[in-house]
């Protein structure tokens, strides 16, 4: 009876510690994220080098190695109530680079505006000389969520992986207690706020470097206007006519503009 008793005590008291627990859990519903874009232009570049052009880019690669950091690094900034997001990049200076570190996909700098209740998006992609802005539903990703966990910004955040555009491997870390399915670029839909990003197989990052609790005023999550108007079907076919004769490498500089 004595032990019978001992153990009702205990549930009780773990019951009790649970709800108080649940009611002291505090969710992050607006404020702005800082991200870092991390680029391994040494992998991008090692990429491009084949047969035909061994001769003189392995030269070129070389020199670059010895003149140059391995990532190239940019920041951008995410703002978010639990309707809407801004995904931008600040305003700086471009400074000349050596031709090796141009590279679409680490050069990508897309403005975003989500809107959550209504599942859309407007982006504003920037296409060599072009500027689209592409108003769409929001991209659907088939998550599968596993055990494995990390820290990034001071938030416990869960694994979860996915395949987009038939074969890039995405790799996402999420946190619950950002209560906004967000995150950088065109990647949402899970429980919680994206602050860790990567495509492993495309060598690029982004991770969330601060987390600011703040109110969020709607003009500053204003959608992009400046572009020609198009949605995700349209900017397709331009971007597959255009380079229908680029041989192997269109393949990566369509994935980039596709993200």
């Amino acid at each position: 009876m004595k032990t019978t008793l001992t153990y009702i005590i205990l549930f009780a008291v773990i019951s009790i510690s649970n709800n108080l627990f649940a009611q002291n859990v505090h969710f992050v519903q607006n404020g702005v994220i800082e991200f870092e874009k991390r680029s391994n232009m040494y992998a991008l570049i090692k990429k491009k080098i084949d047969k035909e052009n061994e001769t003189y880019m392995k030269e070129a690669f070389e020199q670059y190695k010895k003149n140059n950091p391995q990532f190239k690094i940019a920041k951008s900034t995410l703002s978010f109530t639990k309707d809407k997001s801004l995904y931008k990049w600040p305003a700086v200076e471009e400074t000349a680079n050596n031709w090796l570190s141009s590279d679409v996909l680490a050069d990508l700098k897309n403005t975003i505006a989500t809107n959550f209740d209504q599942q859309t998006s407007i982006t504003q992609k920037n296409v060599y000389e072009d500027t689209y802005l592409v108003k769409d539903s929001l991209r659907k990703i088939n998550w599968k969520i596993t055990d494995e966990t990390r820290d990034i910004a001071g938030y416990e955040c869960r694994r979860a992986n996915a395949i987009i555009m038939d074969s890039v491997y995405v790799v996402a870390y999420y946190s619950n207690q950002i209560a906004v399915s967000g995150g950088p670029e065109s990647f949402t839909g899970l429980p919680g706020m994206i602050l860790g990003l990567a495509l492993p197989h495309e060598n690029v990052t982004w991770f969330a470097t601060k987390v600011t609790e703040v109110s969020v005023p709607e003009k500053d999550l204003s959608a992009p206007t400046k572009g020609k108007p198009i949605d995700n079907k349209g900017l397709k076919a331009i971007l597959l006519g255009a380079m229908k004769n680029w041989g192997e490498y269109a393949h990566p500089i369509y994935k980039a503009f596709s993200l």
